[in-house]
């Protein structure tokens, strides 16, 4: 699938679900910047390879957040996807609830897998988007329902590092 495929059937599933925005970081259930590739929906949606970035998915836009490390990469790999730039800390770039707010109507419904969304940035988001009365739908990986040939969770073992390394005992 290309790109626009893949947010194509994104949004086919967001119509279905009543969802008027899919929202796509790249963390995993840790808040890792660099996750497995179970992990990697943002990469996968949007084709941009960069370890940070964050996708809004609405019914007729989309837009993409990553900060200055990746300004020029992101360009180049969203080319011919119609996905804006949203270039971070820039004047005039506005945050994503910010974004949203403007965006989505009194009402509206925001979804999102929330085990890679952190509890910091949902407050945020939902501290500016009470104030229209926007909902959050947080069980909803939907990528899961297209994407194919999804890499596996990894089954790997954990191991426990020592307080000489980690500074602090873990238990």
């Amino acid at each position: 699938m290309t790109v626009t495929e893949r947010i194509t059937a994104l949004r086919k599933q967001m119509k279905e679900k009543g969802i008027d925005a899919y929202l796509v970081p790249t963390d995993d259930f840790h808040g890792s910047e660099y996750v497995g590739d179970y992990f990697k929906c943002r990469k996968y949606i949007t084709g941009f390879t960069g370890s940070a970035g964050t996708i809004v998915v609405l019914e007729k836009e989309a837009a993409l957040w990553t900060d200055g490390r990746y300004f020029l990469q992101a360009e180049k790999e969203l080319e011919d996807s119609d996905i804006d730039l949203m270039k971070m800390f820039q004047p005039d770039v506005p945050e994503i609830d910010e974004y949203l707010f403007d965006k989505l109507s009194e009402n509206g419904r925001i979804a999102f897998d929330g085990r890679t969304v952190s509890i910091a940035f949902a407050e945020q988001l939902n501290k500016k988007l009470s104030l229209k009365n926007i909902s959050f739908v947080y069980d909803a990986d939907y990528i899961d329902d297209f994407w194919e040939d999804r890499p596996e969770l990894s089954k790997e073992p954990v191991w426990r590092l020592s307080e000489k390394y980690a500074g602090v005992d873990s238990f």
